[in-house]
């Protein structure tokens, strides 16, 4: 870590610490997500990090990203998510919009006056995303979308969201993306998801009935959809990977604190060598992992993404969170299996960090296709 990013985490660990996590107990309790809150990590510059001045962000790198969100997942894995989510979106504008586009939709996601949303998934369709059913019908001007998506992060509070449909026959080649703002006729919201964590990151079911979107929102050509969906998975994952770090730091913070403080047969319980030795595992865990993240963004700022590493980044590090959050419960005992300490919260924030951006099965079937290609090719 340089001078700069130690600056930059030390600052915004103390604006965590005195803006969100004096409301994150109560807010995960009743569900509740603070717009002004992500609003405000957008005034202190962390929700358009890697995007062009240009366009509002600020030109820093995909290492020092990552430091942030894993700095803020120390306080709130899901205010990270949503951060997380809302930048994916706008890379993906970045990356195929044209300049009207970039224009129109990056200055108020960059700048934490709106969030972003991708729309991949339906209910039939999730590893298997290129069976998605949603559909867009070519119409004088633009297309009517009909269809609806599943467990969208930011669902309802997201004001531009990256849309998948069908425009073509099955298959990846027949989908095409769509910029779909909140508001349109015929875009509204389904139910919002019970869930065991992320509990202040709505999450909800997008519904589209002849909505009509123009042909100026339809992302490169017809057909291009999927490879625009996958275009920001690297990015995406890596970004899912440093939040699982951030996630599993604090456990291990919360875990050693207590371990230090707690009495038990005279001595502090940090002094027993069966919790010495899960402590050490896991502070190696989670630095091997914080690593692994650095090594995958490096690539990403080279310009040169490592999809093996990026998939191996994000497997390790949320399989790291929920071993390590699961562990640190068990250190704490009765009390960290209550709401008293924050190590419960982790551990069900943990959970589905190994389930988004394809799911740890996935990422192990992404692997071994490069293993594959790559021996094939020194074959």
């Amino acid at each position: 870590m340089n001078d700069f990013q130690k600056e930059l985490t030390s600052s915004l660990e103390k604006y965590c610490e005195a803006a969100i996590e004096p409301h994150m107990e109560h807010d995960d309790a009743e569900g509740t997500f603070r717009l002004e809150m992500f609003q405000g990590l957008g005034e202190y510059g962390v929700t358009g990090m890697t995007q062009p001045e240009e366009y509002g962000g600020a030109g820093l790198s995909y290492q020092d990203y990552c430091y942030a969100l894993e700095t803020i997942a120390k306080t709130s894995v899901p205010y990270a998510v949503t951060i997380s989510v809302s930048s994916m979106t706008q890379t993906i504008l970045k990356e195929f919009g044209n300049q009207k586009q970039k224009e129109t939709y990056l200055p108020a996601l960059t700048s934490g006056q709106e969030i972003g949303a991708f729309a991949l998934s339906e209910s039939h369709a999730g590893s298997d995303a290129a069976s998605l059913k949603t559909t867009a019908k070519k119409v004088d001007g633009g297309y009517v979308l009909n269809g609806t998506k599943m467990w969208i992060t930011s669902g309802g509070v997201a004001k531009t969201y990256i849309v998948m449909a069908r425009t073509g026959g099955a298959g990846a080649k027949g989908v095409s993306a769509f910029i779909v703002t909140d508001g349109m006729a015929g875009f509204s919201y389904g139910k919002a998801e019970k869930k065991m964590g992320w509990k202040t990151s709505p999450t909800r079911e997008l519904v589209f009935e002849n909505c009509f979107v123009p042909d100026e929102n339809l992302l490169l050509e017809e057909g291009k959809g999927f490879n625009v969906a996958m275009g920001g998975l690297d990015r995406g994952r890596v970004a899912i990977a440093s939040i699982a770090v951030g996630c599993a730091q604090r456990a291990l913070d919360e875990a050693i604190r207590y371990a230090l403080g707690r009495q038990q047969f005279n001595q502090p319980i940090f002094d027993f060598q069966g919790l010495q030795f899960m402590i050490a595992d896991m502070a190696l865990e989670v630095e091997a992992s914080r690593l692994m993240v650095q090594q995958a963004a490096l690539s990403l700022d080279n310009g040169k993404p490592n999809s093996k590493l990026c998939s191996m980044a994000k497997l390790k590090a949320t399989d790291t969170a929920m071993k390590v959050t699961t562990d640190a419960v068990q250190i704490l005992g009765g009390v960290g299996y209550t709401s008293e300490y924050p190590v419960e919260r982790f551990m069900r924030d943990a959970k589905v960090l190994q389930i988004v951006e394809g799911t740890n099965q996935i990422q192990k079937v992404v692997i071994a296709r490069h293993l594959r290609k790559e021996y094939e090719a020194h074959a």
